[in-house]
């Protein structure tokens, strides 16, 4: 241990007696002495080079006590090579006191299960006069070393702190951005702690907007990251900056519907959007990350691109309108063969009654006639009617969708929404507010004037399709629709279109749904949820019926 440092056992607690300029108190590790009662690196249990196999309790227990005490002494050095990557630890563990300014840290480990120790953390960061506490868990995981043989520190940066990701480090300085007091179309006051789906998002208008809205930055410990598209991510204010308020177009009733709906799942994200004029009403994802899944995912939407097939269709003079006649047999072969869920089949029918029963071969066949054109025809749809992969400004970073030329079963596969297609939450809303509003109107979560930035346009819905596609999705939120059931809840002019989407190595399908309600459309996944209507479809109907 470093200079200045003193190890004593005492009543069977492991001590470290912390000294040095800037860095002092104790820290204590309860019920982590070594096997021989001895505090110090010479309680850690050899681990001698050789061996094999995961680390016995007694190496866990030892390599444990060993890390958390050079590290809480300030001794990023020695605790990095208790690591098995000394190159990346280094670092964030010195900058852990020199850029964090983190000091008098007191690291209390828990019970180890199997390999992993959690363990607290209370410190007090100190910066230009001012101090605070912090308190925090995380926990490590302790490995063999491969070329060592060594019990080691298997390095993550989440030891340090559990929300630290690739690129990021903790910093205590003057904040890169004043505070903002975000609030709902309304007025009213938008928190995370009140609505934690909108943290990052919350973070990403504060760096953005946070000096137009005329606040003045404070002293922060955050989160930040060599990433310039990732936000700050405050986790304890020093001393508070003014707040600027910011205007956004999010409405606090729509919110808390969308915040209990996706809570009812493991992994579910929901989006709402107002056709009339594309303003984002509602954004929430369960669980809660920095990377917002509901808009920037990427992932297969299964049936819910048939709306955009089906204007394919009508575009293409392969469907004259909502009754047009079709086939929809029980499996069509396009290089491989494609079924119906448990091959249904509806025959001759139309193209009403083959959207509403989300008949797969019906949306298939458009791949003979398109001929040379059917690879590109559906991208060129997305694109032109409902401004999909067109750079979208929403205001916040947002995945805008993604319909790329194929070929061959490929395109089969994509036109019922699987192959290489991408898209999330708010990709689908925003389809489901093109067909209700007649046209698309690009999302966005903030006034353009407050940047200037420039919306993507595209071309209105024809009226005929218009009409039609409308018709369709009337007959998927009622009747025999895939939708009907999860809908019948919801009044008004309303819609759907349900989606089950296949993804490799995962048992159930991802749960689609989307639709909309007089002016509010809305679109939700739910990871491995099964059919559309059975999941997704009960978060889109809570945030269409705001409650």
């Amino acid at each position: 241990m470093r200079s200045g440092a003193r190890v004593a056992v005492v009543g069977g607690v492991f001590l470290v007696v912390a000294g040095g300029v800037g860095y002092g108190g104790y820290n204590l590790y309860n019920g982590l002495t070594g096997g021989d009662g001895k505090g110090g690196a010479d309680a850690r249990t050899a681990s001698a080079p050789g061996r094999t196999g995961p680390p016995s309790a007694e190496e866990i227990t030892g390599a444990a006590k060993e890390f958390l005490a050079a590290w809480a002494e300030g001794n990023g050095p020695r605790a990095a090579q208790l690591t098995n990557n000394a190159v990346d630890a280094e670092p964030l563990l010195t900058g852990f006191r020199e850029k964090a300014h983190i000091t008098k840290a007191v690291i209390t480990p828990g019970t180890p299960v199997g390999a992993k120790v959690p363990f607290t953390v209370k410190a007090t960061v100190s910066y230009e006069g001012a101090s605070k506490p912090l308190s925090y868990a995380s926990e490590l995981t302790v490995v063999r070393g491969v070329t060592t043989g060594k019990a080691l520190v298997d390095w993550k940066r989440s030891v340090v702190h559990p929300k630290l990701a690739k690129n990021a480090s903790l910093t205590t300085a003057k904040a890169s951005a004043p505070p903002i007091k975000a609030v709902d179309k309304d007025g009213v006051e938008l928190t995370a702690q009140k609505y934690p789906s909108l943290e990052p998002v919350l973070n990403a208008l504060r760096k953005k907007y946070g000096e137009k809205a005329g606040g003045t930055p404070g002293v922060e410990l955050a989160i930040t990251s060599t990433d310039k598209n990732v936000p700050d991510q405050t986790l304890l204010t020093l001393a508070k900056g003014k707040e600027g308020t910011l205007q956004t177009y999010l409405d606090a009733g729509a919110q808390d519907a969308a915040e209990k709906a996706v809570k009812q799942f493991a992994k579910a994200s929901v989006v709402a959007v107002e056709p009339s004029s594309g303003r984002i009403r509602a954004v929430a994802n369960n669980p809660v990350t920095e990377f917002n899944t509901a808009l920037q995912g990427a992932q297969a939407p299964g049936s819910t691109m048939k709306i955009v097939t089906s204007a394919m269709m009508l575009d293409k003079g392969l469907a004259t309108g909502a009754n047009a006649p079709v086939e929809c047999p029980a499996t069509v072969d396009w290089e491989r063969t494609f079924h119906n869920l448990k091959d249904f089949s509806l025959g001759q029918t139309t193209l009403q009654r083959a959207f509403a029963r989300s008949c797969n071969t019906t949306f298939i066949k458009p791949v003979k006639p398109l001929g040379a054109d059917s690879g590109t025809a559906l991208g060129e749809t997305a694109r032109k009617y409902f401004g999909i992969g067109l750079e979208w400004q929403a205001g916040v970073v947002t995945r805008d969708g993604s319909v790329p030329d194929s070929a061959g079963s490929e395109t089969a596969a994509s036109y019922i929404g699987q192959g290489r297609i991408q898209m999330n939450a708010l990709n689908m809303a925003s389809i489901a507010a093109t067909v209700k509003g007649g046209a698309f109107r690009q999302p966005v979560i903030v006034p353009q004037d407050l940047d200037g930035r420039e919306l993507a346009t595209a071309t209105p819905l024809p009226g005929g399709m218009a009409g039609a596609l409308q018709q369709l999705m009337r007959a998927g939120a009622t009747g025999e629709g895939t939708g009907a059931r999860a809908m019948a809840s919801v009044g008004g002019s309303k819609g759907a279109k349900t989606g089950s989407a296949e993804v490799d190595g995962q048992g159930d399908s991802n749960s689609w749904f989307t639709g909309y309600a007089d002016d509010l459309a809305a679109a939700a996944v739910v990871q491995s949820g099964g059919h559309g209507g059975d999941s997704a479809g009960t978060a889109v109907a809570r945030v269409l019926n705001g409650r």
